[in-house]
């Protein structure tokens, strides 16, 4: 397995910011996981406050709360727009990063 600095729930948090309909067999497959620990994983970030799902007809479409802190094992916060605008690759679309940026107020 390959290293990685980011825990499973970080990495489907990206996966969830960088497309918001993304499902979650895609999401299974981009994080090296099972879809059922997807599944509850996304459910954590939903039960956490992290994330907000809209039922679609069949699909889920998703909101990253970036108003909400990271809390860091320093006991520093950090807010979870500064994280993703880091972490998110630059092929993310304008569109996403936009939003992210005008979704809530600085």
């Amino acid at each position: 397995m390959p290293f990685s600095f980011l825990t499973n729930h970080g990495a489907v948090l990206l996966c969830i910011a960088d497309d918001p309909e993304v499902r979650i067999r895609d999401i299974a497959v981009t994080v090296d996981i099972t879809e059922r620990a997807a599944q509850r994983i996304v459910a954590d970030l939903i039960a956490n406050g992290y994330v907000d799902r809209v039922r679609n007809g069949r699909r889920n479409s998703y909101t990253v709360r970036t108003d909400r802190s990271v809390a860091l094992p320093s006991q520093r916060d950090i807010d979870l727009r500064s994280l993703l605008s880091v972490l998110l690759p630059a092929s993310s679309s304008s569109a996403r990063r936009d939003g992210m940026e005008t979704a809530l107020p600085h």
